[in-house]
């Protein structure tokens, strides 16, 4: 039986909001933060983050949607990760599908930036029933080349950048693992100007890095394109790095009932950085 404990909901601007728990009905149990009435809008966050990464969607879009984001296992509030599989993408796209469900939120607006795109796609292929519309920032994952005999990856300066932040991260070296890779998957510099709150946020969740590496993102294919039958939004930054840029430009292509966003001045993490466009976007296309 799913068992929901409530302890608050989203504070707006300022301290950091107090999780809800739900257990799912694998006996995960899930914090998340959730604000506003409506329909209900469920974020998946990416690489380094965990609830906390949507404050500014759960402030502002809450006045028209009943905004819910979850933190993935492993990652913090749960960062010992107790009880809980090894660290893995399929676990998750498990995980969000089992929240939901816990929830009774079905079916949701579901957004899903970098990592967590890629989660909330397969969410959206497997568990079609669970999602109305779905919007995906910077998916991220590697994409499958014009031959299928030949295995998708992600390139080899990005994989050899990839080791060297694990080996970092597990020495301990955990700002300059950072610094490497999260101003290699937005722009240089950017883990120097990055705010506090984001910088806490990351070092709460460094330690995740090394099993994600681990566990490789899976290809977008036109065939599991093909399987995305709701409506779908498509957000890239005017600077986000190429290898986003060029999923969202073959979703767009392979994904049925796509639409695109472009961010204007923006980077990867444009969500935070251009939050005003960004829910402009989200409200548009889910009212």
């Amino acid at each position: 039986m799913n068992a929901r404990t409530h302890h608050t909901t989203l504070a707006l601007a300022g301290a950091c909001p107090i999780p809800s728990f739900v257990t799912t009905a694998s006996s995960l149990s899930v914090p998340y933060v959730e604000s506003g009435q409506g329909e209900p809008m469920v974020f998946i966050h990416g690489s380094l983050c965990d609830y906390r990464y949507w404050a500014p969607q759960m402030s502002s879009l809450s006045e028209h949607f009943h905004c819910v984001a979850p933190s993935l296992g492993h990652y913090w509030p749960e960062a010992d990760a107790y009880g809980r599989a090894e660290f893995s993408w399929e676990s998750h796209v498990a995980e969000v599908a089992g929240f939901i469900e816990a929830l009774d939120l079905a079916p949701v607006h579901l957004v899903g930036h970098s990592r967590g795109g890629c989660v909330a796609f397969h969410v959206a292929r497997e568990f079609p029933r669970l999602v109305r519309t779905l919007t995906l920032a910077d998916p991220g994952g590697p994409l499958q080349g014009p031959s299928r005999h030949v295995p998708a990856t992600l390139p080899a300066a990005t994989n050899a950048l990839r080791t060297r932040v694990a080996e970092l991260i597990e020495l301990g070296e955990f700002d300059a693992g950072l610094a490497m890779f999260v101003d290699s998957v937005s722009m240089p510099g950017f883990w120097n100007r990055s705010t506090e709150s984001f910088r806490r946020m990351a070092l709460d969740n460094a330690l995740t890095l090394p099993k994600q590496f681990r566990d490789p993102l899976p290809p977008y294919t036109q065939e599991a394109a093909r399987d995305i039958k709701c409506r779908t939004l498509l957000i890239d930054g005017q600077k986000s790095p190429r290898m986003f840029r060029n999923n969202v430009d073959k979703l767009e292509e392979w994904i049925e009932f796509a639409e695109r966003e472009t961010i204007s001045g923006a980077s990867h993490g444009m969500n935070v950085a251009s939050p005003a466009a960004f829910n402009r976007a989200l409200k548009r296309f889910a009212s």
